[in-house]
């Protein structure tokens, strides 16, 4: 039983080596490569394609829009993107997707995503499952951590204040302010105050 792979990835070199290594794999076929959603989609609707290795960030789409796509199709979906953050990694597998594996990922492994996924299974790169556990645990302890001050100033952040308002608020500097947003940030593992506040409400960190 051979498994058929589409692979959508509009960087030639990429594709053409990852089409390379697969066809020396027993039981894979690949049945064709686009550089597009679009002419992807069109190939899918073709050649019926058991599992699809796709690229997230593809000039024609929106980043999930393409793994909803092949999976209305009918196809099983392993992401195959040089983005490994928690939010493409969560919105990928909300929008279907069966696997994900980061570019760079060694042939072999490739292979063992396609035929698990193939196979009704699911599939993280151990380096994504590493990082989503950590992700999960390390900023939940951290978060504990928040001194009165550090508490206080995530407040006014959630209200929507500069860090000047804040500043004049609490009788501090601007300098000061920009130290503790700096330290909120790493303990709650955000990336932007509109993160930090998110997190900070799922942890009850702001009642």
């Amino acid at each position: 039983m051979m498994i058929r792979v589409l692979i959508v990835e509009d960087h030639p070199i990429v594709r053409e080596g990852v089409m390379t290594v697969l066809e020396r794999e027993a039981q894979i076929e690949v049945v064709g490569g686009a550089d597009t959603i679009a002419e992807g989609l069109r190939l899918a609707a073709r050649d019926k394609p058991d599992v699809v290795l796709l690229d997230l960030k593809l000039p024609d789409a929106g980043s999930m829009d393409g793994v909803a796509s092949f999976v209305r199709e009918g196809a099983r979906v392993v992401v195959f993107t040089a983005y490994d953050g928690d939010d493409d990694v969560f919105r990928a597998i909300q929008s279907g997707a069966k696997g994900y594996l980061v570019k760079g990922s060694p042939a072999a492994e490739i292979a063992r995503a396609i035929r698990q996924v193939y196979a009704g299974e699911s599939y993280l790169s151990p380096h994504i499952a590493e990082k989503l556990v950590k992700g999960l645990t390390e900023p939940l302890r951290r978060s504990r951590l928040l001194s009165a001050r550090e508490r206080g100033v995530l407040r006014l952040v959630a209200a929507g204040l500069s860090n000047r308002q804040i500043a004049g608020t609490l009788s501090i500097s601007e300098r000061t302010v920009k130290f503790h947003v700096t330290a909120l940030f790493n303990k709650l593992g955000a990336d932007n105050r509109a993160q930090a506040v998110a997190l900070a409400a799922e942890r009850g960190l702001l009642s």
